[in-house]
């Protein structure tokens, strides 16, 4: 049997191909070499007509990759399929389930030894290894094949699914490739490929030392004014467009020009580093505190910094390059779209963006979403020089790219684009609307934010104050504990500007996804650790200080409402209230008018759903975490790809969580208000509201939708619906009922979709 190390090398070199073609070239030649067999050959499974195709061989006719294809059960390859589990045949011809192909050329060919190749419970293909001679492989032959499908089939199925499988397919005549992201904005855009900004990424850069650290700083400040300078201009272009846009180049300028941000980079330059290397070292830092946080929100803020350093990386790498020129519909792609480059393309020709990297959340999606332009993110790697001046179709309701799509595929997304232009426009005089349903259920729509900038699109899209607004950002991007004096003054800030609707805002919940870089705290398990509500109170002396500049920022405007997160048991609760009394009487002391602001708790934590008896009394209202009480009920690290997939927003359990809580708080006389990415899903809207969930928050390109599925339904269909997934037993079952009504109730052709527009397109090929 092969050595543990050749086989770790096997794997290492696979994970490192450039593409399928050169991964699958690499597998059938070293497995073919350690097992010293006549034939490896790779079938890889094609989903859309559920058949297991020839994509890689050594051994058999080159000529028949492509073009032998057997569906499952057919052949010994499909039989292995079939089945998912191995194969091991010493005659193959006598095996009643052979299948001979004349262009495969194994007349002479008789052992056989299949695996399936399965990732998570899907199956991606079938590893086959043969021999001219009549024998059966061993034991070890057969443990060191199936280690090799199982340690390859991640790689393999990442590779499937960018759409690269359809390139290696050369015989067939299918010219509709696609690639498979994250949905950053929904709608359809048709259009030509145009590579944004600079190819330039920071793997580019080397740590070299500088010869000359003034001229170095020379060359970073005017760098630094160069992106100051086209931010200036980019947003003047884009004079006009909604608030949100604008307040998203004032986002930028806050990142680009922050003291903390601007002093490291040049300490790091003072220090002997050239400009760009000092560049990288300080913006992979910074992003990297965001980027490893669970909460997406605050994911996305790690792509604004990236996207900053990109746009300085280039002006001290490629300060005369060319600018592009756009004369038709025009579709970005990079590895970041900032929002430079969406200014740069004249008004009426951006028509859709792709980046390789980003979220939902990320300030190009949310600038996309502004403008009504579809955006895909994170679609991973993508040959961009080949794809330039390539015609292109996004699908943003799937989260979808077509390259070089059909006469007849086009003509179909030409039509739902229509669709969704006139649907768009519908949903504008919702703004002012109550969100009401049919039988005058009124519910209230708040916005989730975090930073300053952020408060622009709340307002712009009618939002009746904040649900939850994150306060950790002043810790985060500081060098130390922020002062109790720069609290309030961002406090204050946002309080002032949505008076007078109300704010809630939650105490600082570090820990966790969230470290703060000058207070790290290292744990084996940090999401059920030093977290949240457990942090503050045993640093009484930070707890008090935020909960000062809260109280003293909401002095005279009295929108201020305070919410505990983590919570899991009475105690911590009421040593809030401690804390909270001693701050009063305080600034009270001080001179202060202070009112008692209404105080919750998040409900994220399973042990709080026991609890709110006890709290009914002690609070005004409790806010539904469903991220965290999703991942703590079903014991599920969404950011955990090997069980990512088991995380499920309306699993049985988690719809009777819901059920449960709301039912007690209701008794016990508390106010509801659901804040997680739930609240922004139509289909689970549906349940929320029979539940009788007066309060919903979301991200601010959320709210119209979801006004518009409320406006549309009455509570006692909805309560209908709610018993009705009572009784269910899986999240398919569920989802199913809720689709089928938003169809009935009119809102299925662009709210749900899921699947829908993309199979009739892909009908039209």
């Amino acid at each position: 049997m092969p050595s543990l190390a050749r086989l770790q090398r096997i794997v290492q070199d696979v994970n490192t191909a450039a593409s399928l073609d050169e991964m699958l070239r690499m597998i059938s030649s070293q497995v073919k070499d350690v097992m010293a067999v006549d034939v490896c050959s790779i079938y890889l499974m094609d989903s859309d007509r559920e058949e297991l195709v020839l994509m890689h061989t050594l051994g058999l006719n080159a000529t028949s990759v492509g073009r032998i294809r057997l569906p499952l059960g057919d052949g010994l390859v499909g039989f292995v399929g079939e089945q998912q589990q191995l194969l091991n045949v010493e005659d193959a011809p006598r095996h009643p389930k052979f299948h001979f192909f004349s262009e495969a050329k194994e007349e002479n060919i008789h052992a056989f030894l299949g695996v399936p190749i399965i990732h998570f419970r899907k199956l991606v293909g079938v590893l086959v290894v043969q021999q001219r001679a009549i024998r059966r492989f061993d034991d070890e032959d057969e443990a060191f094949l199936v280690t090799i499908a199982a340690h390859l089939s991640g790689a393999l199925n990442d590779a499937i699914g960018s759409g690269k499988i359809s390139e290696l397919l050369k015989t067939s005549k299918k010219t509709n490739n696609f690639v498979n992201g994250i949905v950053g904005s929904t709608g359809v855009g048709i259009g030509w490929v145009v590579a944004a900004g600079s190819r330039l990424s920071f793997k580019d850069v080397e740590d070299l030392c500088s010869l000359d650290p003034v001229a170095e700083l020379a060359l970073f400040d005017q760098a630094v004014v160069g992106v100051r300078a086209q931010l200036v201009q980019g947003q003047q272009l884009m004079a006009g467009t909604p608030g949100d846009v604008q307040a998203i180049f004032d986002a930028y300028r806050m990142i680009l020009d922050s003291d903390d941000l601007q002093c490291a980079i040049r300490d790091r330059i003072k220090a002997g580093a050239i400009a760009p290397a000092a560049l990288k070292i300080v913006i992979e830092e910074h992003a990297a505190i965001f980027e490893a946080m669970e909460d997406l929100y605050f994911r996305a803020r790690g792509e604004d910094i990236r996207d900053i350093g990109l746009r300085l990386l280039r002006l001290l790498l490629e300060p005369d390059a060319v600018e592009v020129s756009y004369d038709r519909p025009t579709i970005l792609v990079g590895s970041v779209v900032g929002v430079s480059d969406i200014a740069q393309v004249p008004h009426g020709k951006l028509v859709g963006i792709v980046c390789k990297q980003g979220s939902a959340l990320s300030h190009t999606a949310i600038l996309a979403s502004a403008l009504g332009i579809p955006a895909v993110m994170g679609v991973g790697e993508l040959p961009v020089r080949k794809l330039v001046g390539k015609s292109a179709i996004i699908d943003g309701y799937q989260g979808r790219v077509h390259f070089q799509p059909s006469s007849a595929l086009r003509a179909e997304f030409i039509r739902l684009a229509r669709k969704d232009s006139e649907f768009d426009r519908s949903l504008e005089k919702l703004r002012d609307l109550p969100a009401a349903t049919l039988d005058g259920f009124r519910v209230n729509m708040f916005v989730n934010t975090g930073l300053l900038s952020d408060i622009t699109p709340g307002l712009e899209r009618g939002a009746e104050g904040v649900g939850l607004y994150r306060t950790e950002i002043p810790f985060m991007v500081h060098e130390s504990f922020p002062t109790e004096e720069e609290q309030y003054r961002v406090y204050r800030k946002v309080l002032s500007q949505f008076h007078p609707r109300p704010v809630t805002m939650r105490t600082l919940d570090i820990g966790g996804d969230k470290p703060l870089p000058y207070f790290p705290v290292q744990e084996d398990n940090p999401y059920l650790g030093w977290r949240g509500i457990r942090f503050t109170l045993d640093h009484p002396e930070i707890f008090l200080g935020q909960i000062r500049a809260m109280l003293r920022a909401n002095e005279g405007l009295n929108n201020l409402k305070i919410m505990l997160p983590m919570i899991s048991s009475v105690d911590e609760v009421d040593s809030f209230f401690e804390l909270l009394r001693k701050a009063m009487k305080a600034l009270r002391s001080e001179g202060l008018e202070i009112d008692k602001p209404p105080v919750g708790i998040m409900v994220e934590v399973p042990a709080t759903m026991f609890l709110l008896d006890y709290m009914g009394w002690r609070l005004d209202f409790i806010s539904i975490g469903t991220n965290d009480l999703t991942q703590y009920l079903l014991a599920v690290d969404r950011n955990n790809q090997s069980v990512a997939s088991l995380f499920s927003r309306l699993h049985p359990s988690v719809v009777r969580a819901l059920h449960y809580i709301t039912e007690q708080a209701y008794k016990n006389g508390l106010d509801v208000s659901l804040c997680g990415e739930l609240a922004a899903d139509p289909a689970a809207v549906l349940l929320l509201l029979g539940m009788g969930v007066k309060s919903f928050s979301m991200n601010a390109h959320s709210l119209p939708r979801i006004k518009h599925v409320i406006r549309s339904v009455s509570r006692l269909q909805t309560e209908g619906l709610v018993a009705n997934a009572l009784r269910m037993q899986s999240e398919t079952e569920i989802r199913l009922m809720l689709n089928k009504a938003l169809e009935n109730a009119g809102l299925e052709e662009h709210l749900v979709r899921r699947g829908k527009i993309s199979n009739k397109a892909a009908s039209a090929k």
